[in-house]
């Protein structure tokens, strides 16, 4: 803690709870920094001289005497370019062993981009997950969640996004992490040689819960340097906004506020809106695309923070494990990106569109030959080859091991149709046939019966 000359120290807290305490103090800002011996805090409320103090660590062991010292300022970030491949705390402080940052020092936590200085959002961002850019392709600027269950691997595909997007700068935002999935992180990004575009902002399981609050604010203050001031197509990655928004709830129910739906705080929409609508097409070409993980609790989307966060976002990805493959896919039915419309067939080839809708009726009908065969109907050939493509299109299209060029993904759906179907069969508009259509060999065991001679 350091402290400047002539600054005013209370010794009185008036009130103490398991993570925030009161004290009597002039002149405080919301959000301002504190120290309360030499615990970190952060005022969350300011009612006339009364300062209600977030206590990161917790208040145990805080006694009423304990010194209070105010910065004066709220939690800044430096920034330059020599963010890049550094990883950092929820203070900003390094945790990598490098040099102390130096920079301009900047507040975090700020306004939202101006809508004048906006773009329509019209610009590609290719992942090279077949599942995403196929489907539910991203564009610059845009706001999407990935809602996973705790058990799937929803880090190791953020991983995988980081390492493949066409992204100028990746920032990821880690809180509450596991040791496991940090040093998971670390080593992916090392051995991909790719720190040079990446900025790391850490809260792992072990530090207190609170300081993950701070995340996404650091992730963003990064972000709108890279994108505003140097013109970059930025990404930021955050995982989990779950953990965020419990704790934003120990921290509600510790200040005696009512609870809303699900326990969360009343404040949950517009807390989750302030980080989203970060997101931003600027007119001068730099762009801040966000994809932010949101664990499910048992599946339920209608909990209050995956309810909340689908009114914020434009579109969702959904992880699904697929029992015919044995992988986890990108799930075609209940993933959708909003914004996809403005760059697929105007960006990317002009079949895109024709070929994403054809594939995912064949899928479709498939999982209704699944449904029949579990309920003891029989299978007509069309049921049979429609269950035989979607196997293998779950697993060259869909699985989040696929990573592949747009191109690429295209022509392998082409082949798909023309292996599995005639051409009557796939709906896909004339002038896209003749050009892309390729006859394949039929699998045998799909070729119609004939009689012995």
């Amino acid at each position: 803690m350091k402290t400047k000359a002539f600054q005013r120290i209370y010794t009185k807290l008036t009130k103490i709870t398991k993570a925030t305490c009161e004290v009597r103090a002039q002149g405080v800002r919301y959000g301002e920094l504190a120290w309360i011996n030499d615990r970190s805090a952060q005022a969350v409320s300011v009612r006339g001289d009364v300062v209600t103090l977030q206590v990161f660590s917790g208040t145990e062991g805080v006694a009423s005497e304990a010194d209070v010292v105010f910065s004066g300022l709220p939690p800044t970030l430096q920034v330059s370019d020599l963010l890049a491949g550094r990883y950092l705390n929820a203070f900003g402080d390094p945790i990598d062993g490098g040099p102390t940052l130096v920079g301009e020092k900047r507040f975090i936590n700020g306004s939202t981009v101006n809508p004048v200085k906006r773009a329509k959002p019209s610009t590609l961002l290719a992942t090279g997950i077949a599942g995403i850019d196929l489907n539910n392709t991203l564009v610059t600027g845009q706001k999407i969640p990935f809602f996973a269950d705790p058990d799937q691997p929803y880090n190791q595909v953020l991983a995988e996004v980081a390492m493949r997007a066409e992204a100028d700068k990746i920032i990821l935002g880690g809180m509450g992490l596991s040791n496991d999935d940090y040093l998971f992180f670390k080593n992916t990004f090392a051995e991909a040689r790719v720190l040079d575009k990446i900025v790391s902002f850490i809260n792992t399981a072990e530090d207190p819960p609170l300081e993950r609050l701070l995340i996404p604010d650091m992730a963003c203050t990064a972000a709108e340097y890279f994108a505003n001031d140097q013109q970059q197509n930025v990404l930021v990655l955050l995982t989990d906004m779950t953990l965020y928004a419990d704790a934003l709830a120990i921290v509600a129910n510790k200040m005696d506020q009512i609870p809303s739906k699900d326990a969360m705080p009343g404040s949950l929409y517009s807390d989750l809106a302030g980080i989203y609508e970060k997101s931003v097409q600027f007119g001068h070409g730099g762009s801040i695309t966000i994809v932010a993980v949101t664990t499910l609790n048992e599946g339920d989307i209608t909990h209050a923070i995956p309810d909340n966060t689908g009114y914020i976002t434009e579109g969702q990805l959904f992880l699904k494990h697929n029992t015919d493959i044995g992988k986890v896919i990108v799930d075609p039915f209940r993933s959708l990106s909003r914004l996809k419309q403005n760059v697929i067939g105007k960006k990317t080839r002009e079949d895109h569109p024709q070929v994403m809708n054809a594939l995912i009726r064949l899928y479709a009908d498939a999982m209704e030959a699944k449904t029949k065969r579990e309920n003891g109907f029989d299978l007509n050939e069309y049921d049979k080859k429609c269950l035989a493509f979607a196997k293998e299109y779950a697993m060259r299209l869909l699985a989040i091991d696929i990573n592949i060029p747009i191109d690429e993904m295209l022509d392998t759906g082409w082949y798909l149709m023309a292996k599995y179907f005639e051409k009557y069969e796939v709906g896909i508009k004339e002038e896209f046939m003749e050009k892309y259509w390729k006859p394949q060999e039929k699998p045998a065991e799909l070729l119609p019966e004939t009689s012995p001679a």
